[in-house]
């Protein structure tokens, strides 16, 4: 699948992370943040940087967009197509920061802004495996009738930008290991 197009970037002041969209020659550094983490966290597969990897190396990184710091890449969230529940449906994920600018905002701007692309391109919506607490302030929520084998209803969660409510079993790319 082809990739979206780059959208504006988004600034701020001097310690705000510019949003970009991948580049060439940051797929070294995205595999260090997105190792990093995870490192320490109780849920997390060990594989987050491998399926981003498989992912790009598929090319089925529909959004892959980096914060940037200094010209250090400092969080990351890949964006892929999802099957079995309708066209146009991505799912979100992994997203990542760096361990030491986790709880700045970074993860949270990464959201927003491939939330946005999602629906500048016309997408039917996105799905989300994660925490309800964190991943509702951006508009998800678990809603009957659409699920992802093996996870708890209520961590599984998805937005609709356009088009009818989606039913069925969600299906990642295989990159996922299913």
């Amino acid at each position: 699948m082809t990739a979206l197009p780059p959208g504006p970037g988004e600034g701020g002041g001097p310690s705000a992370a510019a949003i970009r969209a991948e580049r060439p020659g940051d797929a070294a550094a995205i595999g260090e943040v997105t190792r990093a983490a995870f490192s320490e966290v109780p849920y997390a597969s060990g594989t987050e940087a491998a399926i981003v990897a498989a992912l790009r190396e598929a090319g089925a990184l529909t959004l892959s967009l980096v914060a940037e710091e200094a010209g250090r890449v400092v969080g990351h969230v890949a964006v892929s197509p999802v099957e079995g529940i309708g066209p146009g449906w991505f799912g979100l994920g992994p997203v990542s920061v760096r361990p030491g600018r986790q709880k700045a905002g970074i993860g949270a701007r990464l959201v927003r802004a491939a939330l946005e692309r999602l629906r500048a391109a016309g997408a039917s919506g996105c799905v989300v495996l994660g925490d309800p607490g964190y991943y509702g302030r951006f508009g998800f929520a678990a809603r009957p009738g659409v699920g992802f084998e093996g996870a708890p209803p209520e961590y599984f969660q998805q937005i609709r930008f356009a088009g009818p409510a989606p039913e069925g079993r969600v299906r990642y790319h295989p990159a996922f290991g299913g």
